[in-house]
């Protein structure tokens, strides 16, 4: 079964950029949209970003657009997310995932296959 692993997670400060890596365990990542969902302490996890096989018409949160940048390699079985001025509320858990659909889907449903998640801190 695919495996998601994401790594790229820090602490930075405010203003400062990261970049989040998730990585496919095997080939059949590409039937797969992947986005990237967060979980900041006592909320509900969120989405942030998906984006097709194709890699075209990625999709984000309003919280994140103009920031935050997701791209796919699927020769290296990769998708990473541009994290650019973050800011304090970026802080949470950050959680790759995978979904047997469209981006567009994944932004609304529920996905089937998860990550474990890497750790985003932003400090003020």
């Amino acid at each position: 079964q695919l495996q998601l692993v994401e790594s790229g997670g820090g602490v930075v400060q405010a203003g400062e950029s990261l970049r989040l890596s998730c990585t496919a365990s095997e080939r059949t990542f590409s039937y797969y949209a992947i986005g990237w969902f967060r979980q900041a302490p006592g909320k509900d996890r969120e989405f942030v970003s998906s984006i097709n096989w194709e890699a075209d018409t990625p999709y984000y949160a309003d919280s994140v657009k103009g920031r935050f940048t997701i791209s796919r390699d699927n020769s290296k079985n990769i998708v990473d997310l541009q994290m650019n001025s973050l800011q304090p509320d970026d802080t949470a858990l950050y959680y790759c995932a995978g979904y047997l659909g469209t981006a567009g889907e994944l932004s609304v449903r529920s996905p089937h296959i998860w990550g474990q998640g890497t750790q985003v801190t932003v400090s003020s």
